[in-house]
């Protein structure tokens, strides 16, 4: 399986992407897509605090038309019951703490990667996390099931180097952690070799998926999602949602969240007809 430091994997700018707007009919190449989806930047707009990401009801009712045409994942950092809750559809897929843990219809709920491990590490660096940082304005360390997320989108500039070092020397102290960027925030994640991209075969796999007659296709907006896009490359189609600071391994691009629910309506239209 590629991976996003396998050096076959092709990336560029993301603002040089051609737009995946009115090409579905190209993207799918007469096939059925497994339509897989990040959650913040994608489905909702990213705002400074995380619990006030709301899905909005046309984008719920969007995904919901969807998933009766094609399967549809969301697969994103927040916990898996978090953004479960916040989606609030039962025919879609959820994979939750960058795929650690997958939940779906007819009660699947499984734990690949092995994350549970790293739990007893997790708890301690939390704790040195918040002694360290509580004093800084607008930091923020929000711990999920198996990941810390530590946001500085909040904090003035002139602090945020003390944030990442502070972030950097919890990290040194424990080897069952590595470090995760995205945007404005640096995760701890267990040290595993797992990720959104590996959390994305595990499900085609699962779900009787890797056919001849279906394509995968990654819609997200992160570094983290590089994985994935990566991971799907010459195997199906990656869109990256607005841009982030590195070069990306997706094939097209949709400009905003406004853009990716027109591209999912397109594409629930055409697998109607």
């Amino acid at each position: 399986m590629m991976n996003s430091s396998s050096s076959q994997v092709q990336k560029q700018d993301g603002k040089n992407l051609p737009s995946a707007l009115k090409k579905v009919k190209e993207l799918l190449q007469g096939k059925t897509p497994a339509v897989f989806l990040d959650y913040d930047g994608c489905l909702t707009h990213i705002v400074k605090d995380p619990d006030k990401a709301i899905l909005t009801d046309g984008m719920r009712n969007t995904l919901q038309q969807l998933a009766a045409e094609c399967p549809v994942a969301v697969v994103s950092g927040r916990d898996r019951a978090n953004v479960e809750q916040l989606v609030q559809l039962n025919n879609l897929y959820y994979a939750g703490s960058h795929g650690f843990d997958i939940s779906g219809p007819n009660n699947m709920h499984t734990e690949p990667g092995g994350a549970a491990a790293a739990i007893p590490a997790l708890d301690k660096a939390q704790a040195d996390l918040n002694e360290r940082l509580n004093k800084i304005d607008g930091a923020l360390v929000e711990r999920k099931r198996y990941a810390i997320a530590v946001h500085y989108r909040n904090v003035a500039e002139e602090q945020v180097s003390e944030v990442l070092e502070a972030t950097q020397d919890v990290l040194s102290k424990y080897k069952e952690l590595k470090p995760g960027p995205g945007k404005k925030i640096m995760e701890l994640k267990p040290n595993l070799d797992w990720h959104k991209g590996k959390a994305v075969h595990w499900l085609l796999e699962e779900l009787n998926l890797k056919k001849s007659d279906i394509i995968p296709l990654y819609i997200g907006d992160d570094l983290t999602d590089e994985d994935a896009f990566a991971a799907l490359q010459g195997k199906g189609v990656s869109i990256l949602v607005g841009e982030h600071d590195e070069e990306t391994a997706a094939d097209y691009r949709l400009e905003s969240v406004e853009e990716v629910q027109e591209f999912l309506i397109e594409l629930t239209q055409y697998l109607k007809e």
